[in-house]
């Protein structure tokens, strides 16, 4: 299951620079791994020290926000389009 994967930019110096990178994965958790498997160091910044996403970390898996999903455990499909986006606090 191919997965396009939409890198922030603070983050794109993992991927050398690369704004999109397409991997195989079945579910988010399978993808962040992944993720830390080609480009090492970016598992750390996606998640805690016990695995869980960040909480400055939104995830978007065809536009629809994981937390309404099943967060880590959501499927995903071939063709899907996962968007990591840090939050933005301000006032």
């Amino acid at each position: 299951m191919t997965v396009q994967v939409l890198i922030p930019t603070p983050l794109q110096k993992f991927t050398a620079d690369q704004a999109t990178v397409s991997l195989d994965a079945t579910s988010v958790d399978e993808l962040i791994k992944a993720l830390d498997g080609t480009f090492p160091g970016l598992g750390n910044r996606l998640c805690d020290e016990n695995g869980k996403l960040r909480r400055f970390l939104n995830v978007y898996v065809n536009s629809e926000d994981i937390r309404f999903l099943d967060n880590q455990a959501t499927a995903l499909a071939d063709g899907d389009e996962v968007s990591i986006v840090p939050a933005v606090a301000g006032g």
